[in-house]
């Protein structure tokens, strides 16, 4: 079994600024991912609110993020799932290796939320899709539809009138939470339009995405939408299912944590978007990160 001071599961943002923050202090510090570092971000198109960076795309901020850990001797090892672990013992198991720890953090982030509806499942890599940034170029000039209507949504229907032909719009209420700024971007785009007060039904295709079913909650009006792909954004889920019954959660799987990112076991912490939060943004993930960092460094 080999032996760290910290480990941090998960390199996105908090689990990135954890890791500068731990080896920078002189920990021994690994950092495991189950894929690529970057988490959520890494698929986002543009980051224009991070302070100090005017605008990058969340690929590139991603890149810094993981240089820098490095410089300080972060051991960053992607496509490391975690699989089994014993958080009272503080120790981890991958397909390859066991590891202990001083300390855990814990910033595995969360997932999309999916539709639910027929055909979604069928259909995921052939017109169904959760990430414009890594879809949107097939879809050069054809029609596609985004469901959903809150940052994500309207920041990736932005990105896709770089490729498609008309981008459709669908809430399920008659006005979208996006922040105004984006959604006046949205509404002065001439290749996006709106349906308001609409839910889809079904994804419809054989090898590939045809056409939405869907229904007007207001009127129950029924339609057909043709379209070459959707892109769906209607909410996440926290990536806790492994810790749930060594952690206390909210009701939704968030892991309950202190101010100081402390969660009911000692020298366990967790921090981004995998803890219970009011608000989830790049800075109050590394936020979390940096102050997990610290106060398991032994610096509080």
């Amino acid at each position: 079994m080999e032996e760290y001071n910290t480990v941090i599961i998960g390199a996105g943002p908090a689990g990135l600024s954890a890791a500068i923050y731990a080896s920078r202090a002189g920990r021994k510090t690994l950092l495991l991912d189950k894929a690529t570092p970057g988490g959520q971000i890494y698929l986002s198109s543009m980051v224009e609110n991070y302070p100090g960076v005017k605008s990058t795309s969340g690929q590139e901020l991603i890149k810094t993020m993981v240089a820098q850990a490095e410089s300080f001797g972060t051991e960053v090892k992607p496509f490391s799932e975690v699989i089994e672990s014993d958080l009272k013992q503080k120790q981890v198991k991958t397909k390859d290796s066991q590891y202990h720890a001083e300390n855990i953090i814990i910033a595995t982030g969360n997932r999309w939320r999916k539709l639910g509806v027929p055909g979604e499942d069928d259909l995921v890599g052939r017109g169904v899709s959760y990430c414009a940034t890594c879809d949107g170029p097939f879809f050069k000039g054809k029609n596609v539809a985004v469901v959903g209507g809150g940052d994500s949504a309207v920041e990736e229907t932005l990105h896709l009138t770089n490729f498609a032909e008309k981008v459709t719009l669908i809430h399920r209420r008659d006005e979208l939470r996006a922040e105004k700024y984006m959604q006046e971007k949205a509404f002065e785009n001439e290749r996006i339009e709106f349906l308001w007060n609409s839910e889809v039904q079904s994804i419809n295709g054989e090898s590939g995405v045809e056409s939405l079913s869907l229904k007007n909650n207001k009127t129950g009006e029924e339609s057909r939408l043709p379209v070459a792909g959707v892109f769906i954004y209607i909410g996440m889920l926290p990536n806790t299912e492994l810790f749930r019954d060594q952690l206390e959660t909210d009701e939704r799987g968030y892991i309950k944590t202190t101010e100081k990112m402390e969660t009911a076991l000692s020298g366990v912490f967790a921090a981004g978007d995998a803890r219970h939060s009011p608000v989830k943004q790049i800075t109050t993930a590394t936020a979390d990160g940096t102050i997990a960092a610290i106060v398991s460094s032994g610096g509080h």
